[in-house]
């Protein structure tokens, strides 16, 4: 992107929650904050000044499927943020470990008192049961508990490798070159392999789980299974997902908080897994509002076919045009779509050709889309509130779990 002056940055890691045995649950997260503690080169310190130094901005996050370490920064400064990023994720010194444990724990402690946070991990466990994408992707306090420094060492030596790592940039960057940093910094691992995840369909559920916590709102999602990574009816999906839930002229914005006021926050999103993926709704209502934005989200689900109009359709179509347009005009958003696309195994699409799966949508396959994802006597839900009573009046045709 010759018209800009920086880079964004990323390296990322095929290790993310769904790999991790059940005792190990968070330790991709918990590694991810402790090559911020230094490596064999770099202290803490010494990173924490030498991005400072460069106005850069270096971040990292984990999710089900993968780890990214990321930065953005000033064109002039890729090599040493190369050099500093490949030390701290190849070769981290796994200082004060114990130390950096405590600070998870206290990022648990602050996630699990966050209800609107913690509603979507509530949500995959009840949709995948005891699969692997049912996991929280932060781990739990025992299991963190349990991490002693030869664990996690041994864990990092067996995913943090070449070849399980792929290095993606966007901005002003020269491909070549990015690719003499990689030969310098990351050295090849002889016999090393990427362990991929052993890949099994979750099952259809149908379940209602209340939690009961001592909160202002009810915050509740209802979701099922949705499409793989690499399912083509995926782009009939995203169209659904707009006009569902994902603008503001989507039914749920105008139903639930528009018309009647009863949300705030009202939304529809879609995750997408190698086997499988998620549908899903979520919103937040104050106890007087709850049981009648429950119902009026299920009416919508149920009438979501007989409701589809062609002006809705190709709106959503050009909605999601415009973000994807919009979007790639930034070096980050660039850099995510290289990097997850390779590491994840997946075709790397042109914004034109990604343009056309979009407007190859017809109405057909928009219909074939609500039919067999959104159909709410295929979904779960999982609810966070003070009162079971106004959730078990709108779930009675759902198997209750309450914890």
């Amino acid at each position: 992107m010759d018209n800009v002056r920086s880079v964004a940055l990323g390296v990322w890691i095929a290790a993310g929650s769904r790999l991790e045995p059940v005792e190990l649950g968070g330790i991709s997260h918990f590694i991810e904050h402790l090559i911020f503690k230094g490596s064999d080169k770099f202290s803490a310190s010494d990173i924490a000044h030498i991005f400072d130094d460069m106005g850069a901005e270096p971040n990292a996050s984990t999710s089900k499927e993968h780890t990214l370490v990321n930065a953005r920064l000033l064109d002039a400064d890729l090599d040493k943020a190369f050099e500093v990023i490949a030390e701290m994720v190849a070769r981290p010194a796994f200082a004060d470990l114990d130390e950096e444990r405590e600070v998870v724990l206290e990022e648990v402690a602050m996630y699990e008192d966050s209800p609107p946070e913690l509603i979507h991990d509530d949500l995959c466990e009840v949709v995948f049961g005891e699969h692997p994408l049912g996991r929280p992707i932060i781990g739990h306090s025992e299991t963190l508990k349990a991490l002693d420094l030869d664990t996690v060492r041994g864990y990092h030596d067996a995913h943090y490798v070449n070849p399980g790592i792929v290095i993606s940039a966007g901005g002003h960057v020269d491909h070549d070159h990015l690719c003499d940093l990689a030969t310098r910094h990351f050295r090849p691992e002889p016999g090393a392999e990427v362990r991929r995840a052993v890949l099994s369909i979750p099952d259809t559920r149908h379940i209602a789980r209340f939690t009961q916590k001592d909160t202002e709102q009810y915050h509740v999602c209802l979701g099922g299974p949705g499409p793989r990574r690499g399912d083509p009816d995926r782009y009939a999906v995203f169209v659904v997902d707009t006009i569902l839930g994902g603008s503001w002229s989507s039914h749920l914005f105008q139903e639930v908080r528009e018309k009647r006021g009863l949300a705030y926050s009202v939304y529809s999103y879609t995750s997408l897994y190698a086997e499988a993926g998620l549908t899903a709704v979520y919103f937040g209502s104050r106890l007087e509002a709850m049981e009648e934005a429950m119902r009026v989200i299920l009416d919508v689900l149920r009438d979501l076919e007989a409701d589809l109009k062609d002006s809705a359709i190709e709106r959503a179509k050009n909605h999601l045009k415009g973000q994807l347009v919009l979007s790639m005009e930034s070096p980050g958003s660039r850099m995510q779509q290289l990097g997850r696309a390779v590491l994840l195994e997946q075709p790397i699409l042109t914004v034109d050709e990604v343009l056309e799966r979009i407007d190859a949508v017809d109405r057909d396959a928009v219909i074939a889309a609500v039919r067999r994802y959104y159909d709410p006597e295929m979904w779960s839900t999982a609810c966070i509130g003070p009162q079971p009573e106004p959730f078990r009046a709108v779930t009675q045709d759902f198997a209750l779990e309450e914890r």
